[in-house]
């Protein structure tokens, strides 16, 4: 299993509860850094929309103020959060919550790259094949941790690159979450997906854990991706995660390779 955005162990702490009111002290338990104290007391305020994405938080000195520790201290916690792709710092306006609209967050999950370099703007498609409602099938439900009979969003589409089909996905998402999504919509909305899904149904996505495999092409999957039947392809199974670790997205990949590869950082 390939998990490309870890979370530190402080993350992966409980982090439900609402937001830290000011004047709030900060309480943990005595092993845990300060700054991760003070990380987790943000992550929450993230969490409980206390700050929308897009939307700067307090300064590095109100938040000093509010925690009742150093600058330094807030300093660390935020820098950790925007290596992490949470918060954005941007140079003599101060410090943002990410938002999948940022050019350099929005292809952070997408890690297919061209073979030779694009030259001028690259162009790229996307085609919706279908998106309905439906009961969630067993082992769906148990990868988004829902119950059996709980209702679930498929999507199903193919993105093209430079006029070439190249992947094909099929995107499973909790249907309490993400109430009136269409393909309608889908089609109408000129962002980034996971950028409409942040804006629109409040659901943000933090990490993901994914599993590759090779596989042949099917007789649907191949006409999908106008490749021939048994043709290699790249099986990529994605769950995205928001915050407090919980599954919102499983999305089942298939990749052409032929003019592109996957790319990751391992660190």
């Amino acid at each position: 299993m390939v998990t490309p955005f870890p979370l530190s162990a402080a993350q992966d702490a409980d982090a439900a509860g609402g937001g830290a009111s000011a004047g709030q002290s900060v309480q943990g338990p005595s092993f845990s850094p300060l700054y991760q104290q003070i990380k987790v007391l943000i992550l929450r305020s993230l969490q409980a929309g206390e700050w929308r994405p897009g939307e700067a938080i307090p300064s590095e000195i109100d938040l000093a103020a509010r925690f009742k520790v150093s600058q330094g201290t807030v300093r660390k916690a935020v820098d950790e959060l925007a290596a992490e792709n949470l918060l954005m710092r941007r140079q003599g306006k101060g410090t943002f919550v990410a938002t999948h609209a940022e050019e350099q967050v929005q292809y952070r999950f997408l890690r297919l790259m061209p073979d030779q370099p694009e030259t001028g703007a690259s162009s790229s498609r996307r085609e919706f094949l279908d998106c309905r409602r439906l009961r969630a099938p067993a082992d769906v439900a148990r990868a988004l941790h829902l119950k059996a009979g709980d209702m679930v969003v498929e999507i199903r589409r193919v993105l093209h690159f430079s006029g070439r089909p190249v992947v094909y996905d099929d995107i499973w998402l909790p249907g309490r979450l993400f109430k009136g999504l269409t393909a309608d919509r889908l089609s109408e909305y000129r962002g980034p997906m996971y950028g409409l899904f942040e804006s629109e149904f409040g659901v943000r996505m933090i990490r993901a854990e994914e599993q590759l495999r090779a596989v042949a092409a099917t007789a649907d999957t191949a006409q999908a991706l106008q490749v021939p039947v048994g043709s290699p392809l790249l099986s990529v199974e994605r769950l995205s995660l928001t915050y407090g670790d919980q599954p919102v997205e499983l999305r089942r990949g298939l990749y052409r390779t032929d003019h592109h590869y996957y790319r990751n950082e391992l660190s």
